[in-house]
């Protein structure tokens, strides 16, 4: 995201918003950072920047793997990553993108 622009917000993401701040904004609903009503829309990169550390500090918590959540936050964790991907592949996301852009990272 330029730095000078605000975020569309992940309603109105490209990619079904399986995009990296699409997932920083899902896992900070996960955690209770911010209401999974918040779509962040109108944010700077500096209010993303600012979740993101804090996201951070969450993850770090569990190692920065799903299968160290409790459960309650582990169950979370599936239904908005579950339905997010659902709503991806309906919009035509295929995960290919990540696949073949890997060498380039």
């Amino acid at each position: 995201m330029n730095r000078s622009r605000k975020y569309v917000g992940i309603n109105n993401e490209i990619m079904g918003c399986m995009t990296p701040i699409g997932k920083v904004i899902r896992d900070s609903w996960v955690f209770g950072l911010i209401p999974e009503a918040e779509t962040c829309e109108g944010w700077d990169a500096a209010g993303i920047d600012a979740l993101l550390q804090k996201l951070n500090i969450e993850w770090d918590k569990y190692g920065c793997l799903v299968r160290y959540l409790p459960k309650v936050l582990s169950e979370r964790h599936q239904r908005i990553h579950s339905a997010a991907i659902n709503m991806a592949i309906e919009q035509g996301w295929s995960g290919e993108y990540e696949i073949n852009n890997e060498d380039d990272r």
